[in-house]
């Protein structure tokens, strides 16, 4: 081993020519991994230390449909130092001007004089909150700037909610427990809970959620109250919530899309590790004449395996650290621009995990890509040292070498499904399937490599392309031995293959929101609707001769707590049906028989026990069936049914869908509200929201353009997130394009010189040139539209369950990028095989 060293030491003296681009390949992989993972973990520290605010107490108790019993209150007045009640639900403001009121969907949240716990909420003019709220002539009010822009008021307006008159004081600039109430599906508005009384909008049956926040005394055992609490009031439908995770909704969000991330910045890594391979591959190749010197002089194939083992290893660390240095600074380059676009507080800082993870993954690559080309020197003779006496190298190395590649691969893999945190997240096909996606991705575009190369050889020979010397040389180098055209194909195609994946997944999911589920989906839906409301709202919708069709349904709003009389989360696990309440409504008349897909409807005059219908594809996912008890907790009362039928729902037209359906006897006296959808032509949509407005104040209408494009927003934020994880692939993959590009400059020389002896002119040898780049260019990138239209089309189908159509668009601009970056690389590379004189290259090649 000391000889394998001084030969690695006396190696490396040369310097580093040769072993830029795979230091560039190396440090950017790793970099880009080890800056995602930082953010994730900023992110995720930055909601622990924050927890209390983000929640806005150190606890939280919830109720969907009520306030807390006497019960309740006076436990939690017993066990907190202060205690916040706060009621939120969304309600329409309306601003009278003239004959025709204004009117916009707005998120209302009710306080008490104790909000906020913990925080401040920043208003603009900047004045105390309780300032803000206070009642005058009438009660005061606080608005995001949004919707303040949207209904052209101002500060010192008068608008309503239900029926009860406020005067707009402030706009409301931030909350501090903001981001712990999820999606919403409009801007906030802050009143008082005194305010609100008056109003009509908080009637029995009204969906309505309050939330309870507890300042908890010092040392307070979170863990310890969180079960008191739990067997105290969990079959009233209580839900509990603590500091330790106070945006659940965020967390989990951070955590799938950092994972995602992650492993779209193992495909970058992978792109990479063509370069890393494809360097290395080229120093070997300058060094066959140095290694069969030295098994002349009697080295040993594994002692020359070990020296270029060290200078690759020795030299992969140095990648490796200046891609961690690189990686941990990013975050805080772009530390303004993420605030900005959280609504959480961020912890930046250098995080070891993430850097750890980084660089495990970094040296696993450098180990599978490098090993193969360091093989090969086990496999060079010592009649290398005479021209033409050597033979050919063999490609595959010897069974141990592959052995060991294909497990060290299986390892990345592992690491990254493991490390990645996928498998707590329960979506282990997630990585799996994203794993197996870059390898037969790196596969196919291998095999079609080799399919490029030989259709450019059978190009080159044939009757089409005679008298057109360029395109036959540019095509006979494609085909030609040492062609660049693996390198090319594979390092560009899988950046570009990611890229497009993600253009159709994001075209696919727009057209399914933007133009498909318009032609299905109401354009109104309209909630709260009290049951003495009902018959007025239906006699002006179904008389409209602009509408269409109108469903409505009772409406109700239940928590799952129990399935076979075991506590839900047992059976179901994590599954969304359980996670907080679901509508809940009842109906005595069946739905189509094909609808049905097991079980019986009751009858109508049915007066048993409870029974229940339970959305089949849901039920199978849980593992339950006919027969099956159900436990539903609504407005604090248990009510346990059977299920009598599973029947088809389907979610994907934004109509009304319930998961669970009740006999009508089981929720008999029940308070609820009615729900209702309205399919109407778009000019009729405004008149329809101004009557039932005007009739009933109460009733709240959701327009599903408005909530379509709030969900579209939410989506080109993520497809912008994975695009720059595909934009950092690309740009690996083109400094692995300019590697190749100069690791083939010397056959170019040559080339050059051959063809100017033989009485080509500098202008048809660099258009020569340039075709072979521009062909190999649009081959990789149609090879990459095939991989990324395969993988649009198994998460479409697989994962969005829906259907795929191809989008061309985004297709043909990844063909054109990829000719235009393997043309600007190419000629990059040409200038100086054209100005080599020929009779100083051939000599030199004698």
């Amino acid at each position: 081993m000391s000889v394998a060293l001084r030969i690695a030491r006396r190696e490396l003296r040369g310097g580093l020519k040769g072993f830029r681009i795979f230091l560039a390949c190396l440090a950017l992989g790793v970099a880009a991994i080890a800056a995602v993972g930082s953010v994730r973990e900023a992110i995720q520290s930055g909601l622990t230390r924050e927890g209390a605010v983000i929640l806005g107490g150190d606890a939280e108790m919830s109720f969907t449909y009520r306030f807390a019993s006497e019960v309740e209150r006076a436990w939690m007045d017993a066990t907190a130092l202060r205690v916040s009640e706060t009621v939120d639900f969304r309600s329409m403001v309306v601003v009278d001007r003239g004959e025709t009121p204004e009117r916009g969907l707005t998120q209302v949240r009710g306080v008490d004089g104790a909000y906020p716990l913990y925080g401040t909420v920043a208003l603009d003019p900047a004045i105390p909150l309780d300032e803000a709220l206070a009642t005058t002539d009438r009660p005061g009010a606080v608005m995001d700037q949004l919707l303040i822009d949207r209904l052209a008021l101002a500060v010192g307006d008068v608008f309503r909610l239900g029926t009860q008159e406020f005067e707009l004081r402030a706009a409301l600039v931030t909350e501090p427990d903001g981001a712990s109430g999820g999606f919403g599906l409009g801007p906030r508005t802050i009143v008082t809970l005194e305010g609100l009384e008056g109003s009509g909008l908080l009637a029995p049956g009204t969906l309505y959620d309050s939330q309870y926040r507890l300042a908890l005394p010092e040392g307070a055992e979170l863990a310890a109250l969180a079960e008191d609490a739990r067997a105290r009031f969990e079959d009233t439908g209580m839900r509990w919530r603590d500091s330790r995770n106070g945006a659940p909704g965020v967390q989990e969000f951070v955590d799938r899309i950092g994972a995602f991330l992650v492993l779209v910045g193992l495909a970058g890594l992978a792109v990479g590790g063509v370069g890393v391979s494809a360097a290395v591959r080229a120093y070997l190749d300058g060094k066959v004449e140095t290694i069969a010197t030295l098994k002349t002089l009697g080295a040993e194939g594994r002692t020359i395996f070990a020296a270029y083992f060290a200078q690759v290893g020795l030299l992969t660390l140095v990648g490796l650290a200046m891609g961690l240095a690189l990686g941990a600074a990013l975050p805080f380059v772009f530390a303004p621009l993420i605030a900005a676009q959280l609504p959480v507080p961020i912890a930046f800082a250098v995080y070891p995990g993430p850097l750890a993870e980084a660089a495990l993954y970094g040296a696993l690559t450098a180990l599978i890509f490098t090993l193969w080309p360091l093989a090969r020197t086990e496999q060079v003779r010592a009649a290398a040292l005479f021209r033409d006496a050597s033979g050919p190298v063999r490609a595959w190395p010897r069974p141990i070498w592959v052995g060991l590649t294909l497990a060290l691969a299986a390892t990345l893999v592992g690491s990254a499904t493991w490390l990645s945190g996928i498998e707590r997240l329960a979506i282990e096909r997630l990585a799996l399937g994203t794993a197996g996606g870059i390898l037969g991705a790196l596969l196919l575009l291998a095999l079609a490599a080799r399919g490029i190369r030989a259709l450019a050889r059978r190009l080159a020979r044939s009757k089409a392309v005679r008298g057109r010397t360029a395109l036959r040389t540019a095509l006979g180098a494609v085909g030609g031995p040492g062609s660049e055209a693996t390198s090319v194909v594979l390092s560009l195609g899988l950046g570009l293959a990611v890229l497009a994946s993600v253009g159709q997944i994001d075209s696919n999911l727009r057209a399914a929101i933007q133009r498909d589920l318009p032609e299905v989906a109401p354009s109104y839906f309209f909630v709260d609707i009290q049951p003495d409301q009902l018959q007025p709202f239906l006699d002006r919708v179904t008389t409209d001769p602009a509408v269409s069709r109108v469903d409505t349904a009772p409406m109700l709003r239940g928590i799952i707590t129990r399935i076979n009389g075991a506590r839900a989360q047992e059976v179901a696990g994590d599954h969304w049906v359980i996670q907080g309440d679901r509508g809940v409504t009842y109906t005595t008349t069946a739905p189509p028989a094909e609808e049905i897909i097991a079980g019986t409807w009751w009858p109508d005059d049915y007066s048993g026990p409870p029974l229940m219908a339970f959305a089949a594809e849901e039920a199978m996912e849980i593992g339950i069936g006919v027969g099956d008890t159900i436990t539903v907790n609504i407005l604090g009362r248990d009510i346990e049914a059977e299920i009598a039928a599973l029947r088809e729902v389907s979610f994907e037209n934004a109509g009304i869908g319930f998961v669970v359906t009740m006999s009508p006897n089981a929720l008999a006296g029940a308070p609820h509200t009615h729900i209702a959808t309205v399919y109407a032509e778009e000019a009729a949509e405004a008149a329809i929201l101004r009557d039932v407005a005007g009739a009933a104040p109460n009733i709240t209408a959701i327009r599903v353009r408005d909530a379509l494009d709030r969900v579209a927003e939410a989506l080109r934020s993520l497809a912008a997130a994975t695009s720059y994880g595909a934009g950092a692939t690309l740009v690996t993959g083109f400094i692995v394009l300019i590697g190749a590009a100069a690791a083939g400059e010397r056959g170019r020389v040559f080339e050059a010189a051959v063809l100017k002896t033989l009485g080509a002119t500098r202008g048809r040898i660099l258009l020569s040139f340039a075709l072979r780049s521009a062909f190999l260019g649009a081959a990789a990138g149609a090879v990459a539209i095939l991989a990324g239209a395969l993988g649009g089309w198994a998460v479409m189908t697989f994962v969005m369950d829906t259907s795929y159509r191809f989008e061309p668009v985004s297709a043909i601009a990844i063909v054109l990028g990829g000719a235009l970056a393997t043309l600007l690389a190419g000629l990059a590379f040409a200038w100086r095989p054209l100005a080599m004189r020929p009779a100083r290259v051939l000599r030199a090649r004698d």
